[in-house]
């Protein structure tokens, strides 16, 4: 596998909270680079299968996101094209308000590119564990996630919110 297609998927754990609505709706996006090397550690039960650790950070571009700073970081597991994220934190923080995020699920997946991996696409869930100022109405708040590749070590991360969560606490 490749370097870069490692990195980048180990580090779409990123994630935000919901607002509350029925409907999966935007909340923003985030543009993020990985920061330093991630950790490859095979299990060594089969070619391909192996833990990745990685750290990153992201810059708020859209939405109630925009002019944040996010830093996080997750591990996953991968087995040759395909990975599901065992875990992933991670804050939040704009002159307005700091939030704090924690990884309940995901999985991902290569993108190929002139038959050589340039990425991956993931998605999952998370919820805030922990938000104020700005970002306070989040706190508690189950959010979906999706990274796309967007260059060497680079990866744009859209935060939804979650319909199901919402849903659900709505009929409490």
């Amino acid at each position: 596998m490749g370097k870069t297609f490692i990195l980048i998927t180990a580090a779409s754990t990123i994630f935000v909270g919901a607002c509350g609505v029925a409907q999966s709706e935007p909340i923003g996006r985030y543009e993020c680079n990985i920061v330093g090397a991630a950790s490859q550690d095979p299990i060594g039960d089969r070619d391909g299968h192996r833990i990745v650790g990685t750290q990153y950070a992201c810059a708020g571009v859209d939405g109630l996101l925009k002019g944040a700073q996010y830093t996080g970081s997750s591990t996953s597991e991968w087995d040759g094209p395909k990975g599901r994220y065992l875990n992933g934190i991670g804050m939040l923080r704009s002159p307005n308000g700091i939030g704090v995020t924690l990884v309940t699920e995901g999985v991902g997946s290569v993108v190929m590119k002139d038959g050589k991996p340039v990425g991956s696409e993931s998605t999952g869930k998370a919820v805030y564990q922990f938000a104020t100022g700005v970002f306070a109405p989040l706190s508690g708040k189950a959010v979906k996630w999706a990274v796309q590749p967007a260059g060497f070590n680079r990866f744009s991360l859209e935060v939804m919110t979650d319909d199901e969560v919402t849903t659900a606490a709505a009929k409490q």
